[in-house]
């Protein structure tokens, strides 16, 4: 609760998007976000896009403030894809945020339909893993790995039977700790097949979707992309694949490049940065006080 509230009182810029994102969806995006109620936050038809003006509020001010700062590379973790695709000028942010409300509802609706489960497994190697999703998963009643957030830290999503043999499994082989997590949604899961189906017309609805100068990183395949059909078929292929993010990050990392900046809520993907690649400085950008601290650490840098 909250978030953004702290950029849009500094920044007139950043009040008007947050305006403007409000007359896009057709309610009070923005107090929903600052006020709540939390429950009404948490749900994904209003989490998805506050967390997406969230990040592209930040990066509106990073792009104006820091204007030094150009991406080698650029990724979004599942729904921070979307984000990446307007940090890239892909798509516009209208456009992105159209489809990221789109997309919360497809995937509530889908949860509705077929829905699942999803739970955290750590300290497990993501093929044993994959091996015991594979083992018990059937046509009918399946599980596989939604995310591979770090090493040692995957979310498998599916149905909750499928799931329920994986948990099992994975606590006779090794998991050290299995955390259930609180949702209906099987996110990035068959489950998530109707949900697909309807997002899929949603990515066609958009005439302007460009090929991309500064790399995306494929959730799917964790190697960069540019040309808009990639990234159509990337966004639209993540609500039933895996988000590959340690691969992604190890992708860029044999690219030599050792700066990392994580843009909007939070600091949780830099936590998992850190995880995969010790060596790299990470950044958080998304209050008040991650603009100082940027702009101290930058000021150092010019003096050394």
């Amino acid at each position: 609760m909250g978030m953004g509230l702290d950029l849009a009182n500094r920044f007139d810029y950043c009040k008007e998007l947050f305006k403007q994102a409000d007359g896009i969806v057709g309610y009070e995006l923005s107090k929903v976000m600052w006020e709540g109620p939390v429950e009404e936050l948490n749900d994904t038809i209003n989490t998805q896009p506050a967390l997406y003006l969230h990040s592209i509020a930040a990066l509106r001010i990073l792009e104006k403030e820091f204007p030094e700062i150009k991406p080698l590379l650029i990724a979004g973790h599942s729904l921070g894809e979307i984000s990446a695709l307007v940090c890239a000028d892909a798509i516009s942010f209208e456009n992105g945020l159209e489809l990221v409300r789109k997309r919360g509802e497809l995937m509530k609706n889908a949860g509705k339909t077929n829905p699942g489960g999803m739970a955290a497994v750590i300290g497990m190697e993501v093929e044993a893993l994959n091996a015991i999703c594979d083992q018990v998963s059937s046509e009918n009643n399946s599980v596989q790995i939604a995310n591979d957030n770090c090493p040692g830290q995957i979310v498998i999503s599916g149905n909750i039977p499928a799931l329920d043999k994986a948990i099992e499994m994975a606590k006779n082989n090794g998991a050290r700790k299995i955390r259930p997590l609180a949702v209906s949604i099987a996110a990035h899961s068959r489950l998530m097949i109707t949900a697909q189906r309807g997002f899929k017309i949603a990515i066609e609805g958009i005439n302007e979707f460009k090929d991309i100068s500064v790399p995306i990183i494929s959730n799917v395949k964790a190697i960069p992309i540019t040309s808009a059909g990639d990234l159509k078929e990337d966004i639209l292929a993540q609500l039933t694949s895996r988000v590959r993010w340690t691969e992604s990050i190890k992708y860029i990392q044999s690219l030599g490049v050792k700066t990392f900046i994580e843009i909007g809520c939070g600091d949780v993907l830099n936590g998992l940065v850190k995880r995969i690649y010790e060596d790299c400085k990470v950044y958080s950008f998304g209050e008040l006080n991650d603009i100082d601290d940027l702009r101290r650490e930058m000021d150092v840098s010019s003096r050394m």
